[in-house]
């Protein structure tokens, strides 16, 4: 510790430095999150954060949702990944008929039933 630095300074600063360290290398995680993608089957679901946990990564649910924004795939089925309500991603206008027409049935507020449609895999 610092001259002047505080425990709980030192503490965070100790925290942020094993965080950064654990970061996963992008590529990385963007080859395991389009794997596991392309396994969801039609019909069902999974959420940003259910991927970036099966990726080994619980926090990272926002990377998840980046890399699936820049799928450069056209054959990932993109649109079975829905946020940890079943909202469907907001800049994604085909995603409910991409859905409906895998027989999906939205909530009237345009969601995606989890307890329904949430693809149950072992980890």
């Amino acid at each position: 510790m610092k001259k002047g630095e505080t425990i709980i300074s030192s503490a965070l600063r100790y925290s942020f430095m094993i965080n950064v360290a654990a970061q996963p290398s992008e590529a990385t995680l963007r080859a395991e999150v389009y794997d596991i993608v392309r396994q969801i089957p039609r019909g069902r679901v999974l959420t940003y954060g259910r991927i970036a946990a099966l990726c080994g990564w619980p926090n990272h649910s926002r990377l998840v949702g980046r890399i699936m924004r820049t799928a450069p795939d056209a054959d990932l089925p993109c649109h079975r990944v829905v946020n940890a309500s079943g909202r469907l991603a907001p800049h994604y206008p085909a995603q409910a008929s991409h859905l409906t027409s895998e027989g999906i049935h939205l909530t009237p507020s345009g969601k995606v039933p989890l307890k329904e449609y949430l693809w149950a895999i072992e980890d």
